[in-house]
């Protein structure tokens, strides 16, 4: 590990005995685990000198990428708690609803997936305001995928009328959906574009606290317009 820190710490990269001076290990070791490393490919050898090789490449992206899912979960249960409320983050990716992230606590607990979220976004305000937030043709392809269908009394009733919905949804206008996806729950989503990628954030209450529906979604609203820019560069994760 010592040998890979110095090595990184090189940009044009080093040779072995300057590592091994740096680390503080005997030549001979150096030696051992320069070819190891190499060997392993989380180190590279070029006309003498040594750089991080693609297998370490790998490991920093992973590290950094569970770094950005740790600010996202942290953020979203300091929200959470805040709001009073669970807290959702979903992203539109590859054709597909994929919820991210969800906080909540026993004293307030999330919807329960009863459902595939993923072919169920007609009927919740997350996956209504990600696919607010497509294209005609990318709605229409996702539509032909899933279907609308029924999922409780007060769902759209058929693809017609969820697209005239759509298309009268403003640009970043709150979602909200009540009883749709699943009885005795109320839902409000905010949308999040950040350059191509379709987002978004959300808070559920049960039915009968629904008139704390809009100002809960405001206090997130609020709370995601100061953090937006860190939240931005956590959309790929």
């Amino acid at each position: 590990m010592r040998l890979l820190e110095t090595v990184a710490g090189h940009a044009y990269g080093a040779p072995a005995k300057q590592l091994a001076r740096e680390t503080g290990l005997a030549l001979p070791t150096t030696y051992h685990l320069l070819r190891t490393l190499v060997h392993e490919g989380y180190l590279r050898r070029d006309k003498g000198l040594f750089f991080l090789g693609e297998a370490a490449e790998r490991l920093s992206s992973s590290g950094a990428q569970q770094k950005r899912r740790s600010k996202v979960v942290d953020t979203l249960a300091r929200w959470r708690d805040a709001i009073g409320a669970p807290v959702y983050y979903a992203v539109y990716r590859d054709g597909e609803i994929d919820i991210v992230c969800v906080s909540d606590t026993p004293g307030n607990p999330a919807v329960e997936e009863w459902a595939d979220f993923r072919e169920t976004g007609h009927a919740h305000a997350l996956g209504q305001c990600l696919l607010s937030q497509l294209d005609e043709e990318a709605r229409r392809d996702h539509l032909d995928r899933y279907p609308v269908r029924p999922v409780t009394p007060y769902t759209v009733r058929d693809d017609h009328s969820l697209l005239r919905r759509l298309d009268r949804t403003r640009r970043m206008e709150l979602v909200t959906e009540r009883q749709e996806y699943a009885l005795g729950a109320v839902c409000a989503a905010i949308p999040i574009t950040v350059g191509t990628t379709a987002a978004s954030m959300a808070v559920s209450l049960p039915a009968h606290q629904a008139d704390r529906l809009i100002p809960a979604a405001r206090h997130l609203q609020a709370e995601l317009g100061r953090l937006l820019g860190s939240l931005a560069l956590s959309i790929s994760i």
